[in-house]
């Protein structure tokens, strides 16, 4: 496992502009050593611009599989989804085939759907990229402070703080089987954590780290 390395940038577009080439750049590299680009998705505001630039460079083919790290328990179609956001931004206008573009059905309910993915991951290995964000409270997923972030590869979340109570997302240890894990971290709301984690506070982001590389991909304002 790797320690997390701080990457600081003035702003937020500076920010997902080099991100977005990073992004490539491991593309890429994986399909070059691999021929498939297995990269999991995180919901957020800076996530959704980083998608629109993958659109506008045409980003994405047959050789990329797209997998997410969580998802809230409400309709396929609802705004609130990770997944509806990332079809919108990116993923609609991609050559990405939509069998290769697995998101999690949590609307059939967080426990049947946790079940789903376990099976859909079944035959999956390390993925090559797992972007995550992290919560005001250090969550990151739908992993929060005082539950349970392990057991299973993907897990039923019930009763968590922010709604929807009811969520599915992958755990920590499945996370943490990828070459590499950028957490992308931006505004002043997150820096309280940003300073409990680089403490070694016990909070969920810090229990995913990546085999080959973990990035923390920041704003000045969240440093």
């Amino acid at each position: 496992m790797s320690d997390p390395v701080w990457r600081v940038f003035p702003d937020v577009p500076t920010l997902v502009n080099t991100l977005l080439d990073a992004v490539c750049r491991e593309a890429d590299n994986a399909l070059h050593k691999r021929g498939e680009f297995h990269l999991v998705l995180a919901g957020g505001r800076t996530p959704q611009a980083l998608y629109r630039g993958l659109a506008e460079r045409g980003a994405g083919d047959a050789r990329w599989h797209i997998w997410y790290g969580d998802e809230r328990c409400l309709p396929p179609d609802d705004p609130e989804r990770n997944s509806r956001m990332a079809e919108m931004a990116w993923l609609n206008a991609s050559a990405i085939p939509l069998h290769n573009r697995r998101p999690i059905p949590a609307e059939i309910g967080a426990p049947e759907a946790a079940q789903q993915y376990r099976q859909w991951l079944a035959d999956v290995g390390d993925f090559d990229l797992t972007l995550l964000g992290m919560g005001e409270d250090g969550h990151t997923a739908s992993l929060f402070p005082g539950q349970v972030w392990n057991g299973a590869d993907v897990l039923a979340v019930s009763g968590a703080p922010k709604p929807p109570s009811a969520r599915v997302s992958l755990s920590a240890d499945r996370l943490s089987r990828s070459r590499r894990v950028w957490f992308v971290v931006t505004g002043a709301d997150k820096h309280d954590a940003v300073a409990r984690w680089k403490k070694g506070e016990t909070l969920p982001v810090g229990s995913v780290s990546s085999t080959v590389e973990t990035v923390v991909w920041l704003d000045q304002n969240a440093y």
